[in-house]
């Protein structure tokens, strides 16, 4: 209903007529005439774990990992809920065919310390690719799930393979979308 149709009813420009239309809204906003409704919250007992094959090849290392960070957590689900982990399990293969845009194969760098004084290390992207390609995927999925004991539990649902094979067949994975 208009404002104007309403103060009309009310009998024009009134001071109760209008007093008659914030009154309503006030209600309205203070939740007075709607229906309470719960927040639903995944259990352990509701989730359905599906597995999910992902195809890496040509496909840019950051637009991926977010796609596969995003079903890990769950989040393309209707049920997902921030503290349980509804996530699917991600198969990913041909991770060492992944591209990168610029000259990041020759300047990004991954860092590492032993522990010890001058212990620092470093490799580039191109250097890291040729030893453990899976690794690469790893770290830029990790990096995007939030730093607590649910997301290192949700790491461990991500399956990377370098090359076309893999031995998750018998859990037979469904080719996931990836949107570019």
């Amino acid at each position: 209903m208009d404002r104007r149709q309403y103060t009309r009813e009310q009998g024009g420009n009134s001071a109760r007529g209008s007093a008659a239309i914030i009154d309503r809204r006030h209600a309205v906003s203070r939740g007075a005439c709607l229906p309470a409704m719960k927040t639903y919250v995944a259990t352990p007992l509701d989730r359905e774990r599906n597995w999910l094959l992902v195809d890496a090849e040509g496909q840019t290392l950051g637009r991926l990992a977010t796609q596969i960070a995003d079903a890990l957590r769950g989040k393309r689900k209707p049920t997902y809920t921030p503290h349980i982990d509804t996530g699917d399990f991600v198969v990913v293969i041909n991770a060492e065919k992944i591209s990168v845009t610029g000259n990041k194969r020759a300047e990004k760098r991954y860092y590492r310390h032993s522990g010890y004084p001058g212990g620092l290390k470093s490799r580039t992207l191109n250097e890291m690719l040729d030893r453990r390609p899976e690794e690469v995927i790893r770290l830029a999925v990790r990096g995007m799930l939030p730093r607590n004991r649910l997301a290192r539990k949700q790491i461990t649902k991500l399956k990377i393979y370098a090359g076309p094979e893999h031995p998750h067949a018998a859990q037979m994975p469904q080719p996931l979308e990836i949107k570019t």
